[in-house]
This record gives C-alpha cells, sequence and structure tokens, in this order.
C-alpha cells in the first residue's frame, strides 16, 4: 500500500482546539491535524470533503469550511442531525478526532480565473460554499466580481451572517440574503429579503454568458436555481453543483452515493449542471 493510500484509509489524529455555536444545532469546530498531515491536508480544494472520525460515534463526511489556515488548523461547519455528529457536538476541547483526506473533485478555480463568480447557497449549503468564498476573496485580483445569494428559513438559522455582512463591507463581494419568513422580533437586527432564494435571480442584471455559478443547498432548491441560472444565460457548463450530502465512505466502496453510473465521492461531489441532466435520479 502506497503513503497516499494509507491516508485515504487510515486517519491521522486532530485535536479539537475550539467549538463556535452558530445556531442551535449548528456549530463550527476548529481542530489541529497532527504535523504528518499537513502536506495531505494542503492539498485541499474547495469543494473537497474530508472523512471526520468521533471516538465512540464514527465517521462523517465533511466539507471544511475553509482552506486550512497557515498553522495548519481546519474549520468544519456541523450541524447536529445525527449519532456521529451528536457525539462530536458532546466532545470537550482538547478531544482527540480523526481526518481522512482530502477527497473528490473540488470547483475548477483555474478555469474561473478571470470571470465573475456567483455563489448560490441554501441552508448549510453555506458551509461547503464559504471555503470557495474565502478563496475568491482572498486571490481578489484573479477574479471578476463575486457575489454570494444566501437564504435561510429565518434569521436565526443564517449561519456566518455577522462575518458576511463584515465581507461586504470591506469591498470586493456582493452580498445578497434572503429568509423564507421573518418573525417580527427579528426584524432590524440585520438587512435581508424575505422570500425565496430563487427570487433572488429574478431580475438580477449579471454577466450571465461569462459567469460560473456554484451552488449548494437542499435538493429542491437544485432544479429551480439551475432553471432560472439557465433562463438567464448562464450555460450548463458553468452550473457547478456541490452535492456533498450524498458522501458517505469516501472512497467509492460502498455505493451509497451513486448517481446513474457516477460515484458522487469519487466523480464529485462538485459536478456541472451538463454532466448530470442526463440522470433524473441525480438532483
Amino acid at each position: 500500500m502506497t503513503t497516499q493510500n494509507s491516508h485515504m484509509h487510515t486517519p491521522f489524529a486532530a485535536t479539537l482546539l475550539e467549538r463556535r455555536d452558530l445556531s442551535a444545532d449548528t456549530a463550527l469546530f476548529r481542530v489541529a491535524p497532527e504535523e504528518s498531515a499537513l502536506r495531505t491536508l494542503c492539498s485541499f480544494v474547495p469543494g473537497q470533503f474530508v472523512q471526520l472520525s468521533v471516538p465512540g460515534g464514527g465517521e462523517v463526511p465533511i466539507s471544511p469550511a475553509d482552506l486550512p489556515a497557515a498553522d495548519g488548523t481546519l474549520e468544519l461547519c456541523v450541524r447536529r442531525a445525527g449519532h456521529v455528529t451528536e457525539v462530536l457536538h458532546q466532545a470537550a476541547t482538547g478531544a482527540t478526532l480523526g481526518l481522512r483526506g482530502p477527497f473528490g473533485t473540488g470547483f475548477p478555480l483555474e478555469e474561473m480565473a478571470g470571470r465573475p463568480v456567483l455563489l448560490l447557497a441554501g441552508g448549510l449549503g453555506i458551509a461547503p460554499l464559504r471555503s470557495l468564498l474565502m478563496h475568491l476573496l482572498r486571490n481578489r485580483n484573479d477574479f471578476e466580481e463575486v457575489t454570494l445569494m444566501y437564504g435561510a428559513r429565518q434569521p436565526k438559522l443564517m449561519l456566518f451572517r455577522e462575518e458576511l455582512a463584515a465581507l461586504a463591507a470591506k469591498g470586493g463581494l456582493r452580498l445578497f440574503l434572503t429568509v423564507d419568513f421573518a418573525p417580527e422580533e427579528s426584524a432590524g437586527t440585520f438587512s435581508c429579503a424575505v422570500g425565496l432564494l430563487p427570487d433572488l435571480l429574478k431580475g438580477f442584471r449579471f454577466d450571465a454568458e461569462r459567469t460560473y455559478a456554484a451552488v449548494c443547498g437542499p435538493p429542491p432548491l437544485y432544479r429551480c436555481l439551475i432553471g432560472e441560472l439557465q433562463k438567464a444565460g448562464v450555460e450548463a457548463e458553468r452550473i457547478l453543483l456541490s452535492l456533498e450530502r450524498r458522501m458517505r465512505c469516501g472512497i467509492g466502496r460502498c455505493c451509497h452515493c451513486a448517481i446513474g453510473q457516477k460515484l458522487c465521492c469519487v466523480d464529485g461531489p462538485v459536478f456541472r449542471a451538463s454532466e448530470l441532466r442526463q440522470i433524473p435520479e441525480a438532483l
């Protein structure tokens, strides 16, 4: 077995350094991988994912919320939605976790360079797209207009909203936020529209013939957004879909993430809409 393959199968140790609650059931975990893992993890491309193992819980695929920091630490945005994530949310600072990866295909950053980029995130879909957003902003001169449209069910479920507002205030990012509904007590806390995410695209003026669109969110969202993007003039080849929620083993063994003849963990999780149009069950 080669060293690369052993890294695919054997987790690196990682220490849980910090946890920051983002909502009632979602938190941002900062972990420090062992030094021998840094070279492998630093090859991470936005859109790829890692396998996070939690002692006493099991293993779960997670898309990092940012590229590895200069000190090698990694941020993972995790919703409490099952046994493994429940155990993780109960873990104390200093706990030892495990990391494998990165796995899968990321966004085609070189191809996107010099073009406008539109990010469309629904709900927890902001987490995988945050790593792409951070890359775009850190390399702002390599891209044209950067726009983020982010929708959540209600204001208190909108993740990273203060951070996103601060990034937009610095310039270089056009930010549009929307919620399905806004309780009266949340009025005035931050600026956002009330409506569905696809509604933000209607009437939105942008250079559709050159724009790359990156989409991640709940399953019903994809078809609506693809339709609106194509109606605006974005070719299916430039509509990039992250299907990271389908991940399971990460190495193409279990086939739980099969999409037609494709395996999401090997051929994805980032796909072009043009790749999936002939696969009815893909979305």
